[in-house]
């Protein structure tokens, strides 16, 4: 007992060191922000001493794969979300990996997305969006997007709809959601999943819901610019019992059983059942049902994810606020750029700030970005800008492994001429006011 007592007392004082530790080193650590000197980085790490207490604790139980601490961010995540089932996983990339091969399960039965089958997605996006379709041997159809959201067009989703159309994967772009009632209501019209890239959007709402939540299935990010961040992360989540059951066997290596790690037996019946033409009680924890992975986070990144999601509706704040301030800064260059726009019921978490050139400008998207650059402001393209006309397509077969419905004239168009600037929480009215007056100082020379 007294090694007991002894064992919380030390615990207790290491965390109060970590918390010194945050705030002799950590605490108000920033530079003062000089203009031309200072960077502004288009994203950053946004943390308190209650992550990293979070995580020394998390440390010393020692506990390093999934643990107490992921079960209580899923929990709070399907909270905040109204969600009944949240998985974390490694990435956000993994859980996109996951959300479409779900998909692929022999138990959705003739719903099920087989090899051949076409997914309806847009080509201006990040390429692992689209990655799991071509990987699996499913075809993505490409359809063009709005300039003025960087969405999927919706009018173009009824003519590239085939026979062979089994779901809509689709992304909010930089945290601006998609037409989601058109979307929603086209793939409920045609029997389609609806895999709802959530990972630039999470606190974004569309008629006052919270987007991730209008699929068949949500993923999100929590890479360190994202609005929440375990460091390397992920999450997908779903409201559909069956999915939950699809999801969790591929993400814990394709596994039949549903024992968390280090638990056996939760079934009661672990050497008493018959699986397939294995023998009678063959270990139910080594009966596979898919072909799964292992996309399991860590309890130590999951711990700073508990103390990231208390932090969340200030992020969101923060994150329009910002947008809101650059907006009003740069709207009197309406004449060289087109700015974001919403839809009526959208109330976007903002990832990022876009601007695309107008037709006829006397100016480049890299000369601008290139000007930028060198007096220290941090930009990024539209990610793959059109992901068709990567090498890494190169070798596909247009018509065969993937398909372009249409044109994809603006698509091309955020290519050659969009960019875009962070608004993240750790964003200052300094530098915000500096890279409104660096683009508006571009434009008067």
């Amino acid at each position: 007992m007294d090694q007991v007592r002894q064992a919380e007392r030390l615990k207790a004082e290491i965390l109060d060191k970590v918390k010194r530790y945050y705030s002799l080193v950590h605490a108000g650590s920033g530079e003062a922000f000089v203009p031309g000197k200072s960077r502004v980085n288009y994203a950053g790490r946004v943390f308190d001493d209650r992550e990293m207490v979070n995580l020394a604790d998390s440390a010393l139980e020692f506990w390093l794969t999934y643990g107490r601490y992921s079960r209580q961010f899923e929990k709070q995540l399907a909270e905040y979300l109204g969600r009944r089932c949240c998985l974390l996983v490694n990435s956000g990339s993994s859980a996109n990996l996951l959300a479409f091969m779900a998909l692929t399960s022999p138990l959705l039965k003739e719903r099920r997305i087989s090899r051949g089958d076409e997914v309806i997605t847009v080509a201006a996006g990040f390429p692992t969006t689209v990655a799991p379709i071509i990987q699996y041997g499913a075809v993505p159809v490409f359809i063009d997007v709005d300039l003025t959201t960087a969405n999927a067009a919706v009018a173009q989703l009824e003519p590239a709809r085939s026979a062979k159309t089994k779901a809509v994967m689709l992304a909010h772009t930089l945290g601006n959601p998609f037409d989601l009632q058109a979307v929603r209501d086209f793939c409920t019209a045609n029997g389609l999943w609806l895999i709802e890239d959530n990972c630039d959007a999470l606190g974004s709402k569309y008629a006052g819901r919270l987007t991730g939540t209008f699929g068949d299935v949500g993923t999100s990010s929590f890479y360190p610019p994202h609005h929440l961040t375990t460091g390397e992360g992920g999450a997908v989540y779903t409201d559909n019992p069956v999915l939950h059951k699809i999801l969790l066997s591929m993400r814990d290596w394709g596994r039949d059983c549903w024992c968390e790690s280090g638990r056996d037996n939760t079934c009661g019946c672990r050497f008493s059942k018959k699986h397939g033409t294995l023998p009678y009680g063959y270990d139910h924890k080594y009966v596979y049902s898919h072909f799964g992975y292992n996309l399991k986070a860590s309890d130590l990144q999951a711990a700073v994810g508990c103390a990231q999601l208390e932090k969340l509706p200030g992020f969101v704040k923060r994150r329009r606020e910002n947008f809101a301030f650059l907006y009003t800064g740069l709207r009197e260059l309406a004449e060289y750029f087109i700015l974001p726009e919403t839809l009526p019921a959208s109330e976007p978490s903002w990832f990022g700030f876009l601007i695309t050139l107008r037709d006829g400008v006397n100016f480049t998207r890299n000369g601008l970005v290139e000007a930028l650059e060198r007096r220290n402001v941090q930009t990024r393209n539209l990610f793959a800008g059109n992901l068709t006309r990567h090498p890494c397509f190169d070798g596909l077969r247009e018509g065969i492994d993937y398909r372009i419905a249409g044109k994809l004239e603006n698509t091309d168009k955020i290519m050659n001429d969009s960019f875009w600037i962070g608004v993240y929480p750790g964003m200052t009215e300094a530098k915000l006011t500096y890279m409104a007056e660096t683009i508006k100082a571009f434009i008067k020379s």
